[in-house]
């Protein structure tokens, strides 16, 4: 009689296991009725008036003419930096490329041009000292993201000059994202220099090779120069912020993030330990990769868009009246066919479109896979039942929220689910940064912008992330990305940057980008 118990067990033992399965889904679907993604009722339906900032009015012909007849000179200074490889997260190039900037730093009349060395990658500091009042200080980024060099029509780092449906443009690594603008922003300084002698304003730089990796070690740069970044009158990071029919799109703001690690083995609570094993044991030993992608799926809704990890949607800063003005004129001024179009997506989540679309992409945080592996993946067949799985996740956080309360909530959730076993390991952190439109520097540079451009959007931020709370937070500066310019294709094959416009693009080539920083810098003199 013995051998039939088993048997005779399975029915209550099937009933146990349904049971147990039905109040894991009960008790899932309640935490998906009480958790849902915030929405936010705007108190105003007005829009900021972006015209009633006068443009800037200053002409600087000298320096034009020579920005004009230089510009040979200029794209070669531009193909010198995208030829030297940084890749930060292989770390090919990276010292050789931190020199060569802390050189040019040197040639264009830097007092200081320093390395600053990190626990990483090195930064560089610069310091122009033109005598002057006020002192503008610049973030700078020199690293760029690895490449797939069979994904390229043109090798990503010979950073050749090539016909477009833009015009010409330089195809590189790192063109538009950032040496190509930042580049530019010092063939400005350069040409400012050569025709008056000297900048109008002090200069600081502080860059890092470590941005891709989501800037770690960048606050022991600001720690070596916190006191007298202090003294700055405002920061700004060159960029490119065109589309091809001129439009710009200035962003006053970024989400934080948190990236890391989180990793199933087998161990005490089972499966196999040491190494992969044959597949055939799936019957009686735990998977890790199953466990890995239960414990992920865990933390969301069914489809994946609503987070229920409790606390995950706390401390959120809700839109201001200032910042609905912004996000009111920039859902104006947007277009969300062809921001799907761009990106290969039919649909945004839950059909949302317009402002409703546009908030939840600001003002919430989100859980991102980013990448995740386990056992064979190679040709053919390898039937195993690995060891260990892992994933690589990023959460972008709005302002408000602390990444330590992010982490520690993420372990909570895990181990309140039994999930103790499952390893995060961080890999860094930080706060999201906003600047207010109506700082001087935000001021000035909208200025600028209404020279150049027409249908100017102002975001109070974008959707991705910049160590930027290390001068709105830490220094208690106002901080704004700025440059003309169009630029596609960051982090992605066949990045470029515009240098010439064809004839039906009104976006700016690389001579009026330069021009444009020659107003912002003279607009700040004063």
């Amino acid at each position: 009689m013995n051998k039939y118990i088993p048997l005779l067990l399975m029915p209550l033992l099937l009933v146990s296991a349904c049971e147990n399965n039905s109040t894991k889904e009960a008790e899932k679907s309640n935490i998906e009725t009480e958790i849902k993604r915030p929405k936010y009722t705007f108190s105003t339906d007005e829009m900021y008036q972006i015209e009633s900032v006068p443009a800037y009015s200053g002409e600087h012909q000298a320096i034009y003419q020579h920005i004009d007849e230089s510009i040979d000179d200029h794209i070669k200074e531009l193909q010198r930096w995208l030829r030297q490889p940084s890749v930060s997260a292989q770390n090919i190039g990276v010292r050789d490329m931190a020199e060569m900037v802390r050189s040019d730093f040197e040639t264009l009349g830097f007092a200081e041009a320093n390395l600053v060395e990190t626990k990483g990658h090195p930064g560089v500091w610069g310091y122009y000292d033109a005598g002057a009042e006020k002192t503008l200080l610049v973030y700078m980024m020199y690293d760029v993201q690895p490449v797939n060099e069979e994904d390229w029509l043109s090798p990503p780092f010979e950073a050749n000059l090539i016909d477009h449906e833009l015009g010409k443009v330089i195809m590189a690594r790192g063109a538009t994202n950032q040496k190509g603008p930042q580049r530019a922003f010092l063939n400005a300084l350069s040409s400012i220099i050569a025709v008056e002698g000297k900048l109008p304003v002090n200069i600081m730089i502080a860059a890092e090779g470590e941005e891709e990796l989501g800037s770690p070690n960048y606050g022991q740069i600001v720690d070596a120069y916190e006191e007298r970044m202090k003294q700055a009158s405002g920061v700004i990071f060159p960029m490119s912020s065109q589309n091809a029919e001129g439009k710009s799109s200035m962003i006053l703001g970024v989400k934080g993030i948190i990236y890391f690690e989180i990793e199933a083995k087998g161990g005490e609570w089972g499966g196999p330990s040491v190494a992969e094993i044959h597949g055939s044991y799936k019957g009686i030993v735990d998977s890790p990769t199953l466990r890995l992608l239960q414990a992920i799926s865990s933390m969301t809704s069914k489809d994946g868009n609503t987070i229920l990890i409790p606390g995950f949607y706390d401390d959120i800063i809700p839109p201001s009246d200032e910042e609905q003005l912004l996000i009111n004129r920039t859902v104006h001024e947007r277009d969300d066919k062809t921001l799907q179009a761009s990106t290969g997506v039919s649909r945004w989540i839950d059909d949302q479109t317009g402002r409703e679309a546009l908030v939840d992409l600001l003002y919430n945080p989100t859980l991102n896979v980013d990448g995740i592996w386990s056992g064979y993946t190679g040709v053919g067949t390898k039937t195993i039942l690995p060891h260990i799985a892992t994933a690589k996740m990023d959460s972008r956080l709005p302002l408000g929220q602390s990444p330590e309360k992010m982490f520690a909530n993420i372990r909570n959730h895990l181990d309140k689910n039994g999930y103790n076993d499952i390893e995060i390991r961080p890999f860094s952190g930080y706060p999201a940064a906003q600047t207010s439109v109506n700082a001087e520097l935000s001021q000035k540079i909208i200025s600028v912008y209404n020279k150049y451009t027409q249908g100017l959007s102002v975001n109070p931020r974008i959707a991705g992330s910049a160590p930027f709370y290390q001068f709105t937070e830490r220094l208690k500066l106002p901080m704004v990305p700025m440059g003309l310019g169009l630029g596609r294709g960051a982090h992605a094959p066949n990045e470029i940057f515009l240098i010439h416009p064809a004839e039906n693009v009104k976006a700016a080539g690389l001579a009026d980008i330069e021009k444009a920083y020659v107003d912002l810098i003279y607009s700040l003199a004063h």
